[in-house]
């Protein structure tokens, strides 16, 4: 069963004695893995402000061979007023001994559980003393029970599925950010009530837009991995037509792993690309502000996604975007701020074609409004709320 949750917000009594406990093994500032650190940031700090009373548990790696600068095993205190304990990571991305540690005192001092991810370390000890210690859960997945043509490991998968299924929580409800992560992720473990919310976005009040100077300038911006289809995109430049767009670039912003980052630059210097594509690596903060004002176009060409901050993002930012149809944004085209199309190279290179003949900044600025509209992370935490409370009574 899919649930929809009520779209008022919930009232004030009882949320200020809340306590919510989020699981997850990487957090904010641990950028190296994208838009599901970004999501969780704002999703606890708009808890926060609602009234609750939220930890984080989390581990501190970001990225292979990588640990944040922060001090591990020990809670600190943010400027959005989380309390956040960084374990140290033993092996591998997030095998912590030490959340095991810490664990079970913050399951007794918890209400609800909100844990994130799903083939991590954090996920069978969290099931296991949500079980034993009669907590509710709330399960949020993150694309992560969703397949495409280029899955791997799927059979271990099915297996690590089946055994989290044997210590289900008696009070347990998935979270999915889009209708399509939700199918997708009953038929990986049936049975099992889940919510749809998606995630919010923090729209700037004012957004700032360098000229482009006849220049069409298009971002990719994200994680660097096979399923983000940015193969398809270079494939769709090699084909844009010199008399249509007769200057354009493309920005890369993003880090992934060293062997896949290599293949892109090899794709890049074999189509001959060289001169109009840009790769950056990692952007963050106020160098994300700076490359939103610089583009015209954001693209995220995935074969799937569970939601696609960068999406949200763009269009706060007053960017139009193109997304592939394995996004769940299918009302770009309803609202008028963007594309939704196939993303082989030929849709992609298209698409590419007739949003360069558009508005652009009028395009952008209905994207905008949509954002403050419908995506605001207030308005997204009072549904979780609701969530944690029908969880709570049942």
């Amino acid at each position: 069963m899919i649930a929809r949750i009520d779209h008022s917000t919930p009232g004030s009594d009882s949320i200020a004695s809340m306590k919510v406990l989020h699981v997850t093994p990487f957090f904010y500032p641990a950028t190296y893995y994208g838009g599901m650190v970004t999501s969780g940031l704002g999703l606890c700090s708009a808890l926060r402000r609602s009234g609750l009373e939220v930890r984080v548990l989390t581990i501190n790696g970001n990225g292979p061979g990588k640990v944040l600068p922060i001090e591990s095993g020990r809670e600190v205190l943010t400027a959005q007023d989380l309390r956040i304990t960084y374990c140290r990571r033993l092996i591998r991305t997030s095998v912590s001994l030490g959340l095991l540690r810490i664990l079970p005192a913050y399951m007794r001092w918890a209400d609800v559980v909100h844990l994130s991810a799903v083939y991590s370390f954090p996920t069978f000890p969290t099931l296991l003393a949500c079980k034993g210690f009669d907590r509710p859960l709330v399960w949020s997945p993150r694309g992560a029970l969703q397949r495409w043509s280029g899955s791997r490991r799927c059979t271990s998968k099915r297996i690590w599925e089946n055994s989290c299924r044997m210590i289900f929580p008696r009070r347990l409800i998935l979270h999915s950010t889009s209708e399509d992560e939700a199918r997708e992720s009953q038929e990986r473990l049936p049975g099992v009530d889940c919510v749809v919310i998606p995630n919010g976005i923090d729209v700037p009040k004012l957004v700032g837009h360098v000229p482009s100077q006849n220049k069409l300038r298009m971002l990719y911006l994200g994680r660097l991995h096979q399923k983000k289809g940015i193969e398809n995109l270079l494939a769709a430049c090699k084909l844009l037509p010199e008399n249509l767009v007769p200057a354009w670039d493309l920005t890369i912003a993003g880090e992934g792993e060293p062997r896949y980052v290599q293949t892109i630059r090899s794709v890049i210097d074999n189509l001959g690309l060289g001169k109009r594509v840009t790769m950056v690596g990692a952007v963050v903060g106020e160098a994300k502000v700076r490359l939103f004002e610089q583009a015209d176009i954001c693209i995220v060409p995935s074969f799937t996604e569970n939601f696609a901050m960068v999406i949200a993002e763009s269009l706060a930012a007053g960017v139009p975007v193109i997304a592939s149809q394995g996004t769940p944004w299918k009302r770009l085209e309803e609202v008028g701020c963007g594309l939704w199309v196939n993303n082989d190279a030929e849709s992609l290179a298209e698409a590419i074609v007739r949003m360069s003949r558009m508005p652009l900044r009028e395009v952008g600025q209905r994207g905008r409004e949509w954002m403050q509209k419908e995506f605001s992370w207030d308005m997204m935490a009072g549904k979780m709320v609701q969530a944690y409370r029908d969880l709570l009574v049942s």
